[in-house]
């Protein structure tokens, strides 16, 4: 069962995480506090709560973690997100990265692959708390056509390949976030799709990830 109470003991391991990810180099205040209003321990199991503000990732069932924090201020660092954005997240795990981008106020539209994944955050109350926040059962390769084109792209797994259907869903002058290639490390890469088109790619730092898989899993 999920925690539902954030009390002042909770604020202060929460500060203290947020002041060892400034220290390893997250500069965006907003992204850091973001990080500061979200209760992390919300998205683990009440048994964790005390463990929930440690740099750590934690099983949340189907072979799925929750990211550390730092990899989740990282990736929403690389994003440059801006009030209203329209952003697609591939892989809702858990949902607590959604919710750190609702906290910045973007429109987000995340698809999980992992139907028993998909079910419990429907019922997730905290969730409910973010109306900009639309959840969907789906494969992330295939993105969400129907709703694109999108400011923002962010892929929480391993990615084989950059997605030819997610480019296609970018709006010029987007960017896309993922953690690239197979293996025990990936690369993470920022993809800008300029005004006519063109891609440009930066790689930054090694990540760890568990993979983006093709599909629906039941």
């Amino acid at each position: 069962m999920r925690a539902k109470s954030d009390t002042y003991l909770h604020k202060g391991m929460r500060q203290k995480m947020v002041d060892g990810i400034r220290e390893r180099g997250i500069t965006d205040e907003q992204v850091l506090t973001a990080l500061l209003n979200v209760p992390r321990h919300f998205f683990l199991d009440s048994a964790f709560e005390k463990q929930a503000y440690e740099e750590r990732a934690f099983l949340i069932g189907e072979d799925q973690t929750i990211s550390h924090p730092y990899t989740v201020a990282y990736q929403t660092q690389l994003l440059q997100v801006k009030p209203f954005d329209k952003i697609l997240e591939v892989g809702t795990g858990s949902a607590y990265q959604a919710c750190v981008l609702g906290e910045l106020k973007a429109k987000v539209f995340t698809i999980e692959r992992q139907k028993k994944l998909f079910d419990v955050n429907k019922s997730f109350e905290y969730l409910k708390s973010f109306p900009f926040i639309r959840t969907f059962y789906g494969d992330g390769f295939e993105g969400l056509p129907t709703y694109a084109p999108f400011d923002k792209i962010l892929i929480t797994a391993a990615a084989p390949f950059v997605p030819d259907k997610l480019l296609n869903q970018m709006k010029p002058g987007s960017i896309m976030v993922l953690p690239l290639n197979e293996g025990e490390n990936q690369r993470m890469i920022r993809i800008t799709k300029s005004q006519d088109g063109t891609i440009q790619e930066e790689r930054f730092e090694e990540f760890s990830f568990v993979p983006m898989l093709i599909g629906k899993k039941e």
